[in-house]
């Protein structure tokens, strides 16, 4: 048996056993480009677990920047392929104890409805699926729902824009007022959403903020260069890169990543030395090599969103 890989080669398989591991090491950046040989690890174990690989290799590289080498990000393949097995298994459980919240048949885009959904039903389902396995607090939901149990194909979440900094950008740069910006703070589609159901999703909260929400002028969101997204389905749906920002630290909690937010949200602090010595059996960690920037794609409520030329965005600092 064999796995098949982008070059056309195959990976050689005995059942569900990996091939045995050499001392190669590869970069973290030729992971993040999901190029050989890391992508056909990826290949292999996805297979092996039964699991999407795409959403498998999200949540390896939230994982290898904790492991990756501080001056040339460079990781061992007996480390790539753990983290991609430890990844695969919180997968596949989080995947089947979740089930039965999403379709497991597809719909063409043209019979999914568009609905607000209650937070407790978008929550149960990003908690288990979404890459950060939480959604933010007092967001507002909404979904394509396929046309027999109502189940969520694709969710997104807005939230209003808690980022100070990239809100004082946009207000001297474009007159923005931070009370009258919103954030797309958690997007997620199911393994059998239809082709472009996320940017059909995001047109559809656009009209509908600008129904709902009069005073609201710009959306944004923040897309994370560092997990392989590209924002090509923000730009599918005519939103345009306006700022860079510096990347922010990693953190690890028994080496499972975990976000500022969750940290303060269950502890009141993200300060990794203050954690290690509340709870010294724990082990507190952040990434060693240097990341990549994170975008900020913005979309007006009304009208056309203005394309920036590169030398018009500004980059900031966390």
């Amino acid at each position: 048996m064999s796995v098949p890989t982008k070059s056309g080669g195959a990976v050689p398989m005995a059942g569900p056993a990996f091939s045995a591991p050499t001392s190669r090491r590869v970069r973290l950046s030729e992971c993040v480009a999901a190029e050989p040989p890391f992508s056909d690890w990826a290949a292999e174990v996805a297979k092996n677990f039964a699991v999407d690989l795409r959403t498998l290799t999200v949540r390896a590289l939230l994982l290898l920047p904790r492991i990756a080498s501080r001056r040339k990000g460079t990781i061992g393949e007996r480390q790539i392929r753990a983290e991609l097995k430890a990844a695969a298994r919180q997968l596949r459980a989080d995947e089947r104890r979740t089930d039965h919240l999403v379709p497991n048949t597809r719909f063409e885009l043209r019979d999914l409805k568009f609905a607000e959904i209650m937070p407790e039903a978008a929550n149960a389902v990003l908690a288990a699926r979404h890459y950060l396995r939480s959604a933010r607090p007092g967001s507002t939901c909404y979904a394509l729902l396929e046309p027999r149990a109502g189940l969520p194909v694709s969710i997104c979440t807005v939230s209003p824009l808690q980022w100070r900094r990239v809100g004082v950008q946009l207000r001297g740069q474009f007159g923005m007022v931070q009370e009258e910006i919103l954030e797309i703070s958690r997007v997620y589609s199911c393994n059998t959403a239809p082709p472009n159901a996320i940017s059909y999703l995001l047109s559809r909260v656009r009209a509908e903020v600008r129904r709902s929400q009069p005073r609201i002028d710009l959306l944004t969101t923040v897309v994370d260069t560092n997990l392989g997204f590209t924002g090509a389905s923000y730009r599918a749906a005519n939103w345009q890169h306006w700022v860079t920002v510096g990347p922010r630290p990693y953190l690890y909690r028994n080496k499972q990543y975990v976000t500022p937010r969750q940290l303060r949200s269950q502890y009141g602090t993200a300060s990794l030395p203050e954690l290690q010595e509340r709870f010294p059996h724990d082990r507190y960690e952040q990434n060693r090599v240097e990341l990549a920037d994170s975008l900020i794609f913005c979309l007006r409520v009304r009208g056309r969103t203005e394309t920036l030329a590169p030398e018009s965005r500004r980059r900031l600092l966390r």
